[in-house]
C-alpha cells in the first residue's frame, strides 16, 4: 500500500465504484502483517514515500520469501537487500516475479523500470574497481528509487586527471554518492569540486592498516570539505536512500 492506492481507493469510492466497506477491507492491512518470524510493516511506503526493504542476512530463505508475499499481497514494490546468489535462487523459487542483481546483491519485486521521481540525476563516483560492489548496490537502490543515476567508475586519487575528466558529470548531479576505501580519500576531492551533497561511504577495501574500513570512515568524518557527509561502511543502501530524498526535493 502506497500513497497512489490510497488515492486510486478513495477516488474510486467518491465516484461510487467502490462500497465503503470494501474500501475499509482493503485498509485494514495497512498497519503491519504478522508473520511467524516477522511483523511486516506494509505502511511504510505510505508513509515515507519508499518501498519497503528487507535486509537479508541473518534470515533464512523462506523468512524473506514469506515477508516478499506479505508485502506483495498488500501491494507493495519490495526491495532486498545482501542476497547471496543462493539465497536468491531459493526465494525466486518460491515468490516468482523478481530479479537478482548479482554485482549490487538486491532481489527486486516491481517494475522493471521505475518511473523518475527525483529532481535531478545522481552521480554514484568510485574510487576503484575493487568498490564495485558496494557502489553497485547503491545504483541498484537508487534506481529502484525512482533516481536517474549516472556511474563514474575507477577515479581514485591515485590518478586524478581521471577524476576531473569527469567535471562535467560530477557538476550537473543534484547529489553525489563518493564510494572509496584504502584511505577514503576521493568524497574529500569531489567536495571540493562541487557544490552539491557529497554522501561518502567507506568500504572495506584496503590492506592491514584500512581496518576493514575504518581508516576510510575516520578519514571522510574528518574531510576537510564541508558538504561531504557520511554513512556506514559498505553501506551503499544507506547512502542510496539518503541521496533519494535530498533529490526529492
Amino acid at each position: 500500500m502506497n500513497r497512489e492506492h490510497v488515492r486510486s481507493l478513495l477516488e474510486a469510492v467518491r465516484r461510487g465504484e467502490l462500497a465503503t466497506e470494501d474500501a475499509l477491507e482493503k485498509l485494514s492491512n495497512l498497519p503491519f502483517a504478522d508473520l511467524p518470524d516477522a511483523r511486516v510493516d506494509t505502511h511504510r511506503a505510505l508513509r515515507h514515500g519508499i518501498p519497503e526493504v528487507v535486509y537479508a542476512p541473518g534470515k533464512t530463505p523462506q523468512q524473506i520469501a514469506e515477508i516478499v508475499a506479505a508485502l506483495r499481497g498488500a501491494e507493495q514494490d519490495v526491495l532486498v537487500t545482501r542476497v547471496d546468489a543462493a539465497v536468491g535462487e531459493r526465494v525466486l523459487a518460491q515468490v516468482g516475479g523478481g530479479t537478482y542483481d548479482a554485482i549490487g546483491r538486491l532481489l527486486w519485486y516491481g517494475p522493471a523500470e521505475v518511473p523518475p521521481l527525483g529532481n535531478g540525476t545522481i552521480a554514484v563516483v568510485t574510487a576503484g574497481t575493487s568498490d564495485l560492489p558496494v557502489a553497485a548496490e547503491a545504483i541498484g537502490v537508487a534506481r529502484r528509487f525512482g533516481n536517474k543515476v549516472e556511474a563514474v567508475a575507477d577515479v581514485g586519487v591515485a590518478g586524478i586527471h581521471r577524476l576531473l575528466a569527469s567535471s562535467e558529470t560530477l557538476r550537473s548531479a543534484r547529489v553525489l554518492i563518493v564510494v572509496a576505501g584504502m584511505e577514503g580519500a576521493l568524497p574529500s576531492v569531489v567536495g571540493g569540486l562541487v557544490d552539491k551533497p557529497v554522501i561518502a561511504v567507506p568500504t572495506s577495501v584496503g590492506y592491514g592498516a584500512a581496518f576493514g574500513g575504518v581508516a576510510a570512515l575516520l578519514g571522510m568524518l574528518t574531510s576537510c570539505a564541508s558538504n561531504v557527509t557520511v554513512v556506514n561502511i559498505d553501506n551503499g543502501f544507506g547512502a542510496a536512500y539518503v541521496a533519494t530524498l535530498i533529490n526529492r526535493l
